[in-house]
């Protein structure tokens, strides 16, 4: 890949503007040429500048002219861009609308940059995309439970991991202990007792080692080191949910 892609960043977050162009400052490929926290602002570079603008990444909640409106207006205007949408909001209408909108991703936060990049990436490169049927489900875990702080060399991370499959591939799997456990165990030579510890302990790692405004954000109440942690289930749950929240749009 060659050429450049001209990127243009709209979000209302300081933090999360200043870390995506201090991570693309070294990148060959990928350029920021400019970053607004106004949906109005940003609306009206890309209509004067759009031959100047390869991709857009934004968030859907953004001051002056919402997400959605900026996205038909922009249809409307037959300016066609790449669009990745990078957002906390998780309403599966609104990310099945985006759809409609020309909008190859949407990534809630938080996410991986690495991840963001390399979907970037794939989205520029001459190869087929297939955002439902290609992506490796086994990458996205791996990108959230790293986030999470879980190490891939204990074994609760592998445990976790098998697991947050099983749900994602069969909603009856409700019952953890009497069918995921079991099945990990058979798989690994063990116990279902051990499987359990073993992510009880990566999930007490997770909350040593983790950002906790990342887990507030997932799990979606305050942690603080005193406050209960999610259960196993919950915690495998919650991300099969958030993947399948993900996968879900764009379709």
């Amino acid at each position: 890949m060659n050429k450049v892609i001209r990127t243009v960043i709209i979000d209302d977050s300081s933090l999360v503007v200043n870390n995506l162009k201090s991570h693309f400052a070294s990148s060959d490929i990928i350029k920021v040429t400019a970053v607004f926290t106004s949906g109005d602002a940003a609306f009206n570079y890309i209509v004067n500048h759009h031959d100047e603008v390869d991709l857009i990444l934004m968030d859907i909640l953004i001051s002056g002219i919402d997400g959605l409106t900026f996205l038909s207006e922009i249809k409307e205007r037959n300016i066609n861009k790449k669009i990745i949408i990078i957002s906390s909001y998780k309403d599966e209408v609104i990310i099945n609308r985006c759809s409609n909108y020309n909008v190859s991703y949407y990534i809630l936060k938080p996410f991986s940059i690495l991840a963001l990049e390399k979907r970037i990436k794939e989205l520029f490169s001459n190869k087929p995309q297939s955002f439902k049927k290609n992506e490796n489900i086994d990458l996205e875990i791996s990108d959230i439970l790293h986030n999470l702080g879980i190490p891939s060399h204990i074994r609760g991370y592998k445990y976790i991991r098998d697991g947050i499959i099983m749900i994602y591939n069969n909603d009856n799997l409700s019952f953890i202990t009497k069918e995921i456990y079991p099945q990990i165990a058979y798989k690994y030579d063990t116990t279902p007792s051990r499987v359990e510890r073993a992510i009880r302990h990566a999930i007490e790692v997770s909350w040593i080692r983790g950002d906790l405004a990342l887990m507030e954000e997932l799990f979606g109440f305050s942690v603080s080191c005193d406050k209960a942690k999610p259960t196993n289930s919950e915690f495998l749950s919650t991300i099969a949910d958030r993947i399948k929240l993900t996968r879900s749009a764009l379709k």
